[in-house]
């Protein structure tokens, strides 16, 4: 059923709109168009110039006269000649078209039903893609109308000179029926957008009104407005975001407390002589930055970040155990089971001894254990936990934690990390919270997902780590690079083997099971051979682990399940299958595996990438391993997958707004934002009440703002 235009309003399902039924309203969806407002906010990719009708002889004038020339042409004529060519389904209509001032070739591929169609004598319109072809000029596949009369009769309403937006489309909804609807529900909707944003604030950052805005980047009068538009849009975008990141800044600041610790040369002398070596210059600056936060009332919020082996785990304990020493808890939660049993594992080595109480506490664990461990965690009785999500659960009580580290914070959502402020007890009382990764965050993503956190980063590696050569080879070269990881194996050194794939299947990938055996019957023949992915059980994760840590096992072929958290100093190779697959920071991340001790460590990346993005990835993998560079990098390269701060962070990615393309915007958002919400900390004023809805819906889950509501 249509809607009549009147009765268009901006949550009006796109289901109801002329030509969109129930299958197609099911392909909007897909695009996550569901409304007529999604609609509007689904925005061109990019834009065709249609030039206005013209003779033939003046469009091809227009075209110009270099071979392979093209552009958006309309002509009107009489088609002189037709005939069919090719066979099978290989056919195409080819016409010639004139009209006393040159001809035209037409073709048309995959058309048979236009053979009866298009005739001699008929005069038509045709627009499209036209291109120059020595001495001629050829439209391919273009749209095409009958004329009720001769060419150039003045009752025919010629097409204007315009510049045709193109939608982001998919194989069931193509641009064109984007358009249509669009177009169908602009005007209507135009009229019922309100702006947030005042007048005098508008004028003063030089953008026009929100539906203004709109109509320029789906209705463009010339080539100068989509630009505009776009900008506005962006804005919006960035804008929202720092203004929630500031609202919930603001918010902790100002009404949450945390427990202060106490700190001391005494307190430090004893913790640093738990460690097995001394702190790095690198890592001492951030301790004392950590240490300053956790004796103040107001929560520490900082991000700890430190390329892959950097010891930022000898940090994050420094910080617990001055939860520890002032008689308070602490708890590290990791992404994965195999990541927490490694820190356990490590933090636990670390405190040999000692007094510190220190538990594991995991999904997969017997309840009874479980329980065990969570009566002790509510009744004081364990200093540290390490463990997953499972953390987060209800029934998950501390007597006093004062400090929350997670690792690899961008596997966890805002909401996640969020929920472990309930575990302090008071309404207003949350621990401190470190972030840590060992992803860096390139400067542009930490102004936005990341703004409400403070920032450190370890910059130097601890002494005596081997720089990591990466190299990228075709696969037809594999079994030259599997010969010589056999010899790096015969010095006593150990390998990691990626690959995309737990078991077989007929995508071609590589899988654990079958690589793993092939390779045992070739090139790693009489060699011990182990398989990891992330469908194993605890216990049998443990027993693989163990065995290649003693050295038992010397290849592991696994999935990325050891992005992070595998630390083996003495695996100096890693060869990673279809290396085009993977996004470039998981690259450094899994190689960030070797080069852990002192041998000379080599990742072989085995691809051969079929895209511009793909060999991109290849090429800044083995140009350098600073993690800094890839961050940045990896902001550049559209890879599988989406943004990184997005994705990682829980929040939808942007629709307009592209980052590194944007920073100036995003700077001059961010500075707005912080002098926003110092004017209206809550957004309660009057005249930014639309504001404040639009911020909630935007954002307000995402970054847990339903507190500050």
């Amino acid at each position: 059923m249509s809607t009549p235009t009147r009765e268009i309003a901006l949550n009006t399902n796109v289901a109801a709109l002329p030509g969109v039924g129930p299958s197609r309203a099911a392909a909007f969806a897909r695009l996550g168009i569901r409304s007529v407002a999604d609609l509007i906010r689904h925005v061109p990719a990019r834009y065709e110039h249609e030039l206005a009708e013209e003779t033939i002889a003046a469009a091809g004038d227009a075209l110009g006269p270099t071979h392979g020339a093209t552009a958006n042409l309309a002509v009107t004529g009489e088609i002189a000649s037709v005939r069919v060519a090719g066979f099978g389904k290989r056919t195409r209509l080819e016409a010639t078209i004139e009209d006393g001032t040159g001809t035209a070739r037409l073709t048309w591929f995959n058309a048979p039903y236009l053979r009866n169609r298009i005739h001699p004598g008929l005069a038509l319109r045709v627009r499209g893609k036209a291109q120059r072809h020595g001495d001629y000029m050829q439209f391919t596949n273009p749209k095409w109308s009958a004329l009720d009369g001769p060419p150039g009769d003045a009752d025919q309403t010629p097409p204007a000179d315009r510049w045709r937006p193109v939608y982001p489309a998919t194989e069931s909804l193509t641009p064109a029926v984007i358009e249509r609807a669009i177009e169908h529900v602009l005007d209507a909707a135009l009229a019922q957008i309100e702006d947030h944003l005042s007048e005098a604030y508008r004028e003063q950052v030089a953008m026009p009104r929100l539906a203004d805005a709109y109509r320029m980047v789906h209705r463009p009068a010339d080539e100068s407005e989509p630009p505009v538009g776009r900008r506005r849009l962006a804005f919006d975008e960035l804008l929202l975001l720092q203004l929630g990141v500031m609202l919930k800044r603001a918010h902790r600041r100002d009404t949450m407390t945390a427990i202060p610790l106490k700190h001391n040369d005494a307190i430090d002398r004893h913790i640093v002589d738990r460690f097995p070596w001394p702190l790095t210059a690198a890592q001492r600056q951030v301790v004392t930055e950590i240490a300053s936060d956790l004796q103040q009332t107001v929560p520490m919020n900082r991000m700890l970040q430190g390329d892959v082996g950097s010891g930022k785990t000898a940090v994050a304990l420094y910080g617990m155990l001055m939860a520890v020493a002032s008689g308070h808890q602490a708890c590290l939660m990791a992404p994965t089971e195999i990541l927490a049993e490694q820190h356990f594992r490590s933090i636990t080595g670390m405190l040999h001894g000692g007094r510190v109480r220190i538990e594991l506490l995991t999904g997969s664990m017997p309840a009874a254990q479980r329980r065990e461990i969570e009566a002790a965690l509510e009744g004081g009785d364990v200093d540290i936990v390490v463990g997953t999500h499972a953390l987060l659960t209800e029934s998950i009580r501390f007597r006093s934690l004062a400090l929350a580290v997670t690792d690899e914070q961008h596997r966890f959502g805002v909401e996640q990390r969020a929920s472990l402020r309930g575990k302090a007890g008071e309404p207003t009382a949350m621990p401190h919270v470190l972030v840590m990764t060992a992803t860096p965050i390139p400067r542009t993503l930490s102004l936005t997902v990341f703004g409400d956190l403070d920032l450190s980063t370890i910059k130097a590696m601890p002494p005596g780590r081997q720089p990591i050569v990466t190299r990228v080879v075709p696969a037809i070269e594999a079994s030259n690079v599997y010969d010589y990881v056999r010899t790096r194996l015969d010095r006593g050194e150990q390998a990691y083997v990626v690959v995309p794939a737990i078991e077989e299947s007929a995508t071609g990938l590589k899988d654990v099971h079958s690589h793993a055996e092939a390779l045992a019957q070739g090139a790693f023949r009489e060699c011990a051979v182990a398989t990891m992915h992330g469908r194993l059980d605890r216990a049998e994760r443990d027993r693989v682990m163990t065995a290649f840590r003693d050295g038992a096992t010397q290849v592991l072929v696994a999935t990325t399940v050891i992005e992070v958290g595998v630390d083996v100093p003495n695996a100096s190779v890693m060869v990673i299958e279809h290396a085009d697959r993977f996004g470039l920071a998981q690259l450094h991340q899994l190689r960030g595996r070797v080069g852990r001790g002192e041998r000379k460590s080599l990742c072989v990346l085995i691809a051969d990438p079929v895209t511009e993005d793909g060999q991109a990835r290849l090429d800044a993998s083995e140009s350098t391993t600073h993690g800094f560079i890839i961050s940045e990098k990896d902001l550049e390269i559209p890879r599988p997958g989406e943004l990184f701060g997005a994705r990682q962070s829980g929040l939808a990615p942007f629709l307009v707004a592209d980052l590194p393309r944007d920073l100036e915007l995003l700077r001059m958002a961010r500075r707005d934002a912080i002098a926003w919400i110092e004017r209206d900390p809550r957004l309660a004023a009057p005249e930014n009440a639309l504001l404040r809805r639009r911020l909630l819906k935007a954002h307000g889950e995402a970054l847990g703002l339903g507190d500050v509501g």
